[in-house]
C-alpha cells in the first residue's frame, strides 16, 4: 500500500495553489477564473510541416512519425484509390446545348449563316459591316442571300446606310428586312430603288415601321407597289419615325391619295415626300391629300412631277402647299399647268417665306404665263432663288423683265432657266406657190409641138371636178391629156395646196390653185363657152282635110 500511495503521490500534478487572502478583499481582475481562456491544442500536422516532416499533398507520413505499416491497417479501397469526378459527361448528354453568342458586328454570324444555308457570302457586305455604309446597288444579290444579311444587321452598331438599288427582292427578302428593322437601332437610311417588291412585299417590309425609331430615310422608287401597296404603306406610316419617303414610279392613284389624306391627319411629320411619276391626276382626291399636307409644319421638299396635274382646282391645292412655313422646294414639272392655273399658284408665292426652288419646266405654259411668273420676282417679299422654266417659250418682254430682276440687290444669287425666245420678226422670201406654178407653166410651154397652158388646164379641171381630187386621179388625167408634169412636181402641189386630210390617200385642192393663178395671171381664163344651139321647133303635122261630102243630085 505504501508503494501505491507513493506512486500516486509522484503522478499528482499541482495545478493551482491559492494564496490566502483576507475575507474582506476580492482577488485582482487578472486572477479571475472566468477570464481564463483555454487555448486549443496545436495541430500536429502543422507542427510537422514546419519541421519539413510532412507534406499535405503527398498523403504520406514520415517513418519517424508513423509507428504502424499501412499493410496492417484495414482501409476501404476508395481511400487509397478515390473515384474520378465527372468531367462533364452527364451535363453534355442530359443538359441543353449552350447557345453560341456572336459579336454585335455580325461578321461571324453572317459567315455561319451563309455556311448553314449553303450560300456564298458577299465579300463587300462582310467587309463593310464595320463601316458606315453598305452599297450593294446593281450587285445582283439573290433573294436567298438577303436573309443572312438582314440577320447580321439586326444588332450591328456601325452601318447607317444600306443600299440595295436594282436587286430583285421577293416576299421572303422583304419579310427578313422588316424583321431586321424591328431590332436594329443604328440604321438610318434604307434604299430599295428598283427592287420590285410589289404590294405583297410592301406589306411584309412595312409591318415593323412603327416599331423602328431610328430609320429616317426610306426609298421605295420603282417598286410597282400599285394601289394595294399604297394602301398598305398608308396604314404602316402611322406611328413611324421615318421622315424622308420616296414613292415615285409606283402606279399610285386616287385610292392611295385618299388613304394618304387619312394617314397624314394623324402622322404629318414627313420632311421630304416624292410622289412623282404616279397617277395623281384625279382632282377631288388629289386636292384632299394636298389640303392635309398643307397643314404640316415640317414639310421641306415636295415632288409632284409627272402626274398630269391640271386645272384650277388642283392649282388651289398647290397654292395651299405654299403656306407651309418650312417649304424650301416644290417640283411641278412635266404636268399640264397653264393659263389660269399658273396665276392661281402665283397668288401665294410671296407668302412662301423659305421657298428656294420652284420647278415649272415642261408645262404647256404660254409666253404670257412665263411673263407673269417673272414679274413676281420684282417683289422683294418673294424669296425665290431658283426658277426653272425649261421648254417654256418666252418673248422679248420676258428678257427685259429678267434684266430688271437681276439688277435688284436682293436677287444677287437668283438663277432662272427658260426655253427658246420668240422673236417679233417674220422671214420674208419667195412664195413657194408662185415658184411651183411658174415652173409648171414653163414646162407646159417648153414643148415645140404641143404646148399646154397650165392655167387653162387647172381651170378646166376645177370646172369638171368641183370636189378635191386625189393624187392618183390627177396623175391619170395628166397622163391622159399628155401634160408635161412629173410626179415630184405634183407632190409639191399637193403639199402647198392640201386638200382634206386622210390616212390612206392625199388630196389636192384645185380651187386654191385656181384662186392663186388668178392673182398671177388674171388675164388667163377659159374661153367662153358658146351658147347651146336652140333646138328646132317640132313640126306639127296637120291632119289631112276631110274629103268633101257628096250631095244628092236632082233627078
Amino acid at each position: 500500500m505504501s508503494d501505491e500511495s507513493s506512486v500516486e503521490e509522484e503522478e499528482t500534478e499541482v495545478l493551482f495553489v491559492a494564496e490566502e487572502q483576507s475575507s474582506g478583499e476580492d482577488p485582482p481582475m487578472s486572477e479571475w477564473s472566468s477570464l481564463e481562456v483555454e487555448l486549443p491544442e496545436e495541430n500536429k500536422k502543422k507542427l510537422l510541416f514546419t519541421q519539413n516532416l510532412y507534406s499535405a499533398g503527398s498523403g504520406e507520413l514520415c517513418a519517424k512519425y508513423v509507428k504502424m505499416f499501412d499493410s496492417q491497417i484495414v482501409l476501404h479501397p476508395y481511400y487509397s484509390y478515390p473515384a474520378v469526378s465527372d468531367p462533364g459527361i452527364k451535363k453534355a448528354l442530359l443538359g441543353p446545348e449552350k447557345p453560341v453568342i456572336y459579336p454585335d458586328d455580325g461578321q461571324a454570324l453572317y459567315l455561319f449563316l451563309c455556311e448553314d444555308m449553303n450560300t456564298f457570302p458577299v465579300r463587300m457586305f462582310h467587309k463593310n459591316l464595320l463601316s458606315n455604309e453598305i452599297d450593294l446597288s446593281f450587285y445582283g444579290v439573290s433573294p436567298a442571300a438577303v436573309r443572312p444579311m438582314a440577320m447580321a444587321l439586326q444588332y450591328n452598331k456601325y452601318v447607317q446606310i444600306f443600299n440595295l438599288t436594282d436587286n430583285f427582292l421577293t416576299d421572303d427578302s422583304s419579310y427578313h428586312l422588316g424583321q431586321m428593322l424591328s431590332s436594329n437601332i443604328t440604321l438610318k437610311e434604307l434604299n430599295l430603288t428598283g427592287c420590285r417588291i410589289g404590294a405583297s412585299g410592301m406589306l411584309r417590309l412595312g409591318n415593323t415601321l412603327s416599331v423602328n425609331r431610328t430609320l429616317t430615310t426610306l426609298n421605295l422608287s420603282r417598286n410597282y407597289i400599285g394601289e394595294a401597296g399604297g394602301l398598305h404603306f398608308a396604314h404602316q406610316i402611322l406611328g413611324a419615325a421615318v421622315k424622308n419617303v420616296n414613292l415615285s414610279y409606283n402606279q399610285l392613284g386616287k385610292q392611295t391619295a385618299l388613304a394618304f389624306a387619312e394617314a397624314f391627319e394623324f402622322n404629318n411629320k414627313l420632311t421630304h415626300l416624292d410622289l412623282s411619276k404616279n397617277n395623281f391626276f384625279h382632282a377631288a382626291t388629289t386636292v384632299k391629300m394636298l389640303d392635309v399636307l398643307a397643314q404640316s409644319k415640317v414639310l421641306q421638299e415636295l415632288n409632284l412631277a409627272w402626274n398630269s396635274l391640271e386645272g384650277e382646282r388642283v392649282a388651289g391645292g398647290i397654292k395651299n402647299i405654299l403656306l407651309v412655313p418650312s417649304l424650301t422646294s416644290l417640283d411641278l414639272s412635266n404636268n399640264r399647268l397653264q393659263g389660269e392655273a399658273i396665276l392661281v399658284i402665283l397668288t401665294n408665292l410671296y407668302r412662301a417665306k423659305k421657298l428656294v426652288t420652284l420647278h415649272l419646266s415642261f408645262n404647256p405654259m404660254s409666253p404670257e404665263d412665263a411673263q407673269a411668273t417673272i414679274e413676281k420676282m420684282l417683289k422683294p417679299r418673294v424669296k425665290l432663288e431658283n426658277l426653272f422654266l425649261e421648254n417654256v417659250s418666252v418673248n422679248k418682254s420676258f428678257l427685259t423683265c429678267l434684266s430688271r430682276v437681276m439688277r435688284m440687290k436682293t436677287r444677287k444669287n437668283f438663277s432662272v432657266k427658260y426655253g427658246r425666245v420668240l422673236q417679233n420678226w417674220s422671214v420674208q422670201g419667195p412664195d413657194p406657190r408662185e415658184l411651183i406654178l411658174r415652173r409648171a407653166d414653163h414646162l407646159g410651154k417648153a414643148r415645140k409641138k404641143r404646148k399646154v397652158d397650165m392655167a387653162q388646164f387647172f381651170l378646166q379641171l376645177n370646172k369638171e371636178f368641183p370636189r378635191p381630187m386625189t393624187i392618183k386621179e390627177l396623175l391619170e388625167r395628166i397622163e391622159l391629156d399628155e401634160v408635161p408634169l412629173d410626179d415630184g412636181l405634183v407632190n409639191e402641189l399637193c403639199v402647198i395646196f392640201p386638200g382634206p386630210k386622210s390616212v390612206k390617200t392625199k388630196y389636192i385642192n384645185l380651187q386654191l390653185i385656181c384662186e392663186f393663178m388668178e392673182r398671177i395671171w388674171p388675164d388667163r381664163k377659159l374661153p367662153p363657152t358658146p351658147p347651146p344651139e336652140p333646138e328646132p321647133e317640132p313640126v306639127v303635122e296637120l291632119p289631112p282635110p276631110p274629103p268633101p261630102k257628096k250631095g244628092k243630085g236632082k233627078k
